[in-house]
């Protein structure tokens, strides 16, 4: 028996180190620092803005701008914001968590009660965000333990600094104490405007984020803490009569308004010619405050040149003093977000050109197959046919590959994007060569071209343009040997010089009869 009980502890013990974030167990006594105040610059703010610590809170994340807020809802029921945190590390993709192992943080709306706040994490302080909830379930997701903790360290979590954690823990802790039964947390993949959603409009997950801006619609009009019910596999949010159950709640009307005013000016950044974008990253991002910050002078250099951002609710340089602890996949911060346009499908597109027009109808023999193609990037045709009117090459939108709507495969298709370096392409004919001009007089170069195995033959003189760049570049000429007025000698072609205007009548008939027995090429 005691051997059963002590493989079983070890079971638990081990299933709980595989866990998304590898935190802590629940139990235990409490450590000092799950019971620090508030600090006082917090305290002080929240007297300015007329809270105070036992009143309600509410907890807001967003993954592409690395941000947390925490609101306190005043006497009147509305929430205010507090304080705005920058997120250290989250790992994964913009788009929900799917699954166990996928190292995506979870978008949604969660519960968080004190059983849920975890003051023996391994991370410093943590708190549970409730992953999955009704909804995740509905949806077949998986996954567990999914917190928000100190230490910059993420597999699928939240992770703030140790001095940010510790005063988040606090502000929730003393709202707990205050009466609170439970906290909302809403997480988003990013802040639900309408330039944003304009910009993801073609993202797999577009009808997913369209939901949930439902929900942060609500709040931000009215204020409230929206309720929340699954109706099938969607959420549903509004008032009292949600959270009796319907699923047809009733629209506020300044909800209804908010709703309208961003649906008009995401129609219009769309008709003005916004991309349709999707972000990539190599495993999650965090806020630009944690990396190196450039020196004072260069700061000072590009406020005169660059358009002044708006001021950040947190000092950089406060934040880029705290000891991190240890950083997960550096190499991946490193990386940083890349945009990649895509389509209505939401695959990714890129710009390409198009294949040139074929120059003469001698070349587009020369390409048929079945044609000598021994010499790459070389057309045979006559002089003294006229080139085809050249028509400008056109942009061609290529499709690269299906995005996936699993990460990992996303990034494959896309790694060589941007982290392989480019290898340079022969030109071939059809994609780099420029329209081919008739040649009104002799090159200055001149090359003898004869075919291998076969003895030059005598007539009328042919060019053998060789493309050997882009578009628009000169071209280098050779003939073959007809114009020297013998056959060359075996091996590598010779140089034979020009054929004077001023030669005798019989070299003339020579040529002449001999142009007549030349079969048409």
């Amino acid at each position: 028996m005691a051997l059963r009980l002590a493989t079983a502890a070890g079971i638990v013990a081990l299933a709980l180190s595989l866990t998304a974030c590898q935190d802590g167990s629940m139990g235990g006594g409490v450590p000092l620092r799950a019971l620090t105040p508030v600090p006082a610059k917090t305290l002080a703010l929240m007297a300015q803005k007329g809270m105070a610590t036992n009143d309600p809170i509410l907890i807001r994340a967003f993954k592409k701008e690395a941000e947390m807020e925490v609101w306190k809802r005043g006497a009147n029921g509305q929430y205010a914001l507090l304080k705005t945190f920058p997120i250290c590390r989250w790992s994964g993709q913009l788009g929900p968590k799917t699954k166990q192992g996928d190292r995506q943080a979870p978008e949604g709306f969660y519960t968080v009660t004190p059983g849920q706040m975890n003051p023996n994490s391994s991370y410093y302080l943590s708190f549970d965000t409730g992953y999955p909830n009704t909804y995740d379930r509905a949806n077949g997701r998986t996954g567990n333990y999914i917190m928000v903790h100190g230490t910059c360290s993420s597999s699928g979590c939240f992770a703030m600094t140790d001095e940010s954690m510790g005063e988040i823990y606090a502000l929730a802790r003393d709202s707990f104490a205050g009466g609170q039964r439970a906290f909302q947390f809403q997480s988003y993949p990013f802040r639900m405007t309408a330039t944003n959603f304009a910009k993801y409009r073609n993202d797999p997950n577009a009808p997913f984020w369209k939901n949930l801006k439902e929900g942060s619609d609500y709040f931000e009009a009215l204020r409230e803490e929206p309720r929340v019910n699954v109706c099938g596999t969607r959420y549903v949010f509004g008032g009292q009569d949600v959270a009796a159950g319907s699923c047809s709640p009733k629209v506020d009307t300044l909800v209804a308004e908010k709703r309208a005013r961003d649906n008009h000016d995401i129609a219009e950044l769309v008709a003005k010619g916004t991309p349709a974008t999707r972000v990539v990253y190599d495993d999650g991002g965090q806020n630009p405050v944690f990396r190196p910050q450039p020196p004072a002078s260069t700061m000072a250099f590009a406020n005169l040149t660059k358009k002044e951002e708006p001021e950040a609710p947190y000092d950089p340089k406060e934040y880029a003093r705290h000891h991190l602890g240890e950083v997960s996949r550096p190499e991946s911060l490193a990386a940083g977000e890349r945009e990649v346009e895509v389509d209505a499908k939401g695959r990714p597109v890129m710009l390409a050109a198009a294949e040139a027009p074929i120059p003469t109808k001698a070349a587009a023999a020369a390409l048929k197959p079945g044609a000598d193609k021994t010499k790459s990037g070389s057309i045979v045709a006559k002089t003294d046919a006229a080139p085809e009117p050249q028509k400008p090459a056109a942009t061609a939108r290529i499709m690269v590959a299906d995005a996936d709507a699993d990460s990992p495969a996303y990034t494959k298709v896309l790694g060589s994007l941007f982290t392989a370096k480019a290898s340079p392409t022969p030109a071939t004919p059809s994609a780099n060569a420029a329209t081919i001009p008739a040649v009104a007089s002799a090159p200055e170069t001149i090359q003898t071209a004869p075919k291998a195995g076969k003895a030059p033959h005598t007539g009328h003189a042919i060019t053998v343009p060789t493309v050997t760049g882009a578009v628009g570049q000169k071209a280098k000429i050779a003939v073959d040997p007809v114009k020297a007025g013998k056959a060359p000698t075996s091996g590598a072609p010779s140089p034979v010089a020009k054929t004077p205007p001023a030669k005798d009548a019989a070299l003339k008939e020579t040529s002449v009869k001999a142009t007549a027995a030349t079969p048409k090429l």
